[in-house]
């Protein structure tokens, strides 16, 4: 998921990868740099989404060494819309791109499956997602802070854990604004409990 606050955007998601029933890979890392201040969070096929993570990342530094600045978020949530669109019946791809540039500032755009591409103040992916929309329609605001928007990503990723079977692992977060990208990551045993089962 990812979120936008005063100043940047938040992005977390969990860490398992499965096939069917089985977890495939317990910490993989669905939060992919496609430039210096552009992150994509990843869901669907994982070789599908890392192709288009690639092959965005290769066009989004040729257009930025060809501008001799940084290339815009809506720059390349565009490049991965059509990437997304053109091939939806090859490409299971659920993907958020979320960033900071100088324009615009913090946003956040969400491809989902098909290759639509809408902005939005927070987005929410994968398989996971279902069980808390509820939560972050009730606990979502504007002009959220960053201390707000990691404790309401961290406690939306961790109640999905909680509730999808092929959701897991570890939290891992991105901040990312104008100073740059900070990353953390919540390991298992530190995540946000709200019921003892």
């Amino acid at each position: 998921m990812a979120v936008e606050y005063n100043g940047g955007v938040v992005m977390a998601a969990d860490s398992r990868t499965t096939t069917g029933a089985y977890i495939a890979n317990r910490v993989a890392d669905k939060l992919t740099p496609i430039h210096e201040k552009i992150y994509v969070c990843r869901s669907g096929s994982a070789a599908d989404t890392q192709f288009i993570a690639e092959n965005v990342k290769y066009w989004l530094d040729m257009h930025g060494v060809t501008l001799g600045e940084l290339p815009l978020v809506k720059t390349a949530s565009s490049l991965i819309q059509r990437l997304c669109y053109y091939n939806k019946n090859n490409f299971m791809a659920g993907m958020i791109c979320a960033g900071w540039d100088p324009v615009d500032g913090g946003q956040v755009f969400s491809v989902p499956i098909g290759g639509v591409r809408v902005r939005q103040p927070f987005a929410v992916g994968g398989s996971g997602s279902t069980y808390i929309y509820g939560y972050c329609d009730a606990n979502y605001h504007e002009n959220m802070t960053l201390d707000e928007c990691l404790e309401f990503v961290q406690n939306a990723v961790a109640l999905a854990m909680a509730r999808d079977g092929s959701s897991g692992g570890v939290i891992r977060t991105t901040v990312i604004n104008e100073h740059g990208v900070e990353r953390n990551m919540i390991p298992g045993n530190a995540l946000p409990r709200f019921s003892e089962y």
